[in-house]
């Protein structure tokens, strides 16, 4: 199909709602998009265990981008390979240490579909991690064994800034930071050079799609460098002021079917 796009989407603030669901008309201007012969995937900077249920709610048979590129694979395609690129431990312990010089209220370790807490806290698990338990929770130092895909860091409102120039001075060679909107202060630290268009140029490649026809929707920093790699990149109505001067076009927000508004415009889909 010469006219073939490749349309990726990110989940919190882009394809969900508020209420983290995903609207008809959306739903909707999605199939029609996939019976047109169009590919969709999912690039987030949720984990996989995160991400599934949306996954199969589309009934996706695709490529998937998880941790912001730290992590991509096909769930259904076995050929399609596996792509981790977790930190080194040593430096995940090191950033662990400098945490725990600031008191951060927590920390949680992802090691792919599993993690670690440094508190147990229910609201945070009801949170982050569609209500699965932590693997073990206590000192992270010693319980981690494995490099891990990211580390989530939920620090005291006033040390924000500190902490994170402390961080990229300390490991700025081999980490990425990035911080989540609110209501949740969260610094999240994977490795260096990953990001979800490292991500997507591996999906687009195996799909075989040039850049240009790449269709990519974001909102917040983590899908900066994937809204700027795709030949259309298009920031949500409700995206912050950097991604929409970056994007080619904007949409409407999340809350008003923004994906549908774009696609059914887009690819001739009404």
């Amino acid at each position: 199909m010469s006219n073939q796009h490749l349309i990726a989407l990110d989940l919190d603030g882009t394809l969900l709602t508020n209420n983290k669901i995903i609207s008809q008309r959306t739903k909707k201007a999605i199939f029609k998009a996939r019976a047109a012969g169009h590919i969709v995937v999912i690039s987030t900077g949720r984990p996989y265990r995160a991400s599934i249920q949306y996954y199969q709610e589309l009934n996706l048979d695709t490529a998937i981008v998880n941790f912001n590129g730290a992590f991509v694979h096909h769930p259904k395609d076995r050929s399609f390979g596996a792509y981790h690129h977790p930190m080194d431990l040593k430096t995940a312990k090191a950033v662990i240490e400098t945490c725990e010089a600031f008191n951060v209220s927590n920390i949680m370790v992802e090691v792919l579909d599993e993690f670690y807490l440094r508190h147990y806290d229910e609201v945070f698990i009801k949170t982050f991690t569609e209500g699965q338990g932590p693997l073990e929770h206590g000192n992270l130092v010693e319980l981690l064994k494995e490099d891990p895909t990211c580390v989530l860091i939920h620090p005291q409102h006033h040390h924000v800034k500190e902490l994170r120039s402390l961080l990229s001075n300390a490991h700025a060679e081999v980490i990425d930071q990035r911080v989540w909107g609110s209501p949740w202060n969260v610094i999240e630290i994977i490795r260096a050079g990953m990001n979800k268009a490292v991500g997507l140029k591996r999906v687009a490649d195996y799909y075989q799609i040039p850049r240009e026809r790449i269709i990519a929707f974001g909102d917040e920093d983590n899908d900066l460098e994937m809204i700027e790699y795709a030949g259309q990149g298009i920031a949500m109505g409700n995206a912050i002021s950097e991604l929409k001067s970056l994007a080619d076009s904007t949409t409407q927000t999340n809350e008003e079917d923004g994906i549908a508004v774009y696609l059914e415009n887009a690819l001739n889909l009404a």
